[in-house]
């Protein structure tokens, strides 16, 4: 336990020194760049036997990097990931009975969830920093809640053959935890009413929902692929996909979210 406390001390130290030391991306972009670099590498090992793991791994790297210097692609990116995340909820309710998702199209699969994520992230990070912690913290209480919750009060396992430590109860806990959070923001912070109100609040509630769908999903491919954890760089967590799992489901969909409200005209915040 100790070793665990003393890595997320860590992590949230270079984190937070990377989203706010600098108003230029001199510290945040290098920090996406080891993300990707480092995720990409561990999706091989939940992919079929891949050829050339080192390939995929420059690949994703150049095509995400590459990907952030063209910001009129990115709605593009996230909405490939929306289609694949919406696929990845069939798929987690009918495993192990069909897996027929499983194969080389996870090497596509990946290189969409994580250039949507890291271009996601940039995006909000664009913003403010402020923005991107607001994701992290909305999926970190969520997590909290409904890890709480569900261990006093689960019941109804979610989904049994993929995480049976989680419940429908928890669930519910993690949503109506992070909806309080979301609240006290909306009102205290950022003065919302009336349509923006429950338009953010709907947002932040979906985002909640995709963060849960981006944990079974990494635990269905572990699953898949027998193995615990997807790395070992992290002591006391294990990879880097184990503890940016949800956020990969999450950063895209409220990014889209965010972005779609603003061009509409409904929520404006951005600015």
């Amino acid at each position: 336990m100790w070793q665990r406390i003393k890595t997320a001390i860590i992590l949230v130290a270079i984190v937070g020194v990377a989203l706010f030391a600098s108003d230029t991306p001199i510290l945040f972009v290098p920090l996406l760049a080891v993300g990707v670099t480092i995720a990409a590498h561990e999706w091989t090992k939940l992919m079929p036997r891949w050829r050339h793991p080192p390939l995929f791994v420059l690949m994703v790297l150049a095509i995400t990097l590459g990907t952030l210097l063209f910001e009129v692609t990115w709605v593009f990116w996230w909405a490939a990931s929306v289609a694949i995340w919406l696929m990845a909820l069939s798929w987690v309710t009918k495993f192990p009975v069909k897996t027929n998702w499983y194969g080389k199209k996870l090497g596509l699969m990946g290189l969409v969830i994580l250039t949507a994520a890291i271009t996601a992230m940039f995006y909000l990070w664009q913003l403010s920093p402020w923005w991107l912690m607001y994701v992290f913290v909305l999926v970190w209480c969520a997590d909290s809640g409904a890890y709480f919750v569900g261990r006093k009060l689960g019941r109804r396992k979610m989904a049994p053959n993929v995480s049976p430590n989680k419940s429908m109860e928890g669930l519910a806990g993690g949503l109506i935890t992070g909806l309080v959070v979301v609240l006290g923001i909306s009102i205290m912070k950022l003065h919302l009413t009336g349509l923006d109100l429950i338009s953010f609040m709907a947002l932040s509630g979906v985002t909640i929902l995709s963060s849960v769908l981006g944990d079974l999903f990494e635990s269905m491919l572990k699953r898949r692929a027998d193995v615990k954890d997807s790395g070992t760089i992290l002591p006391g967590h294990g990879g880097v996909l184990d503890r940016i799992d949800s956020l990969l489901a999450a950063t895209p969909i409220f990014a889209l979210g965010f972005w779609g409200l603003h061009q509409l005209g409904i929520l404006n915040l951005i600015g």
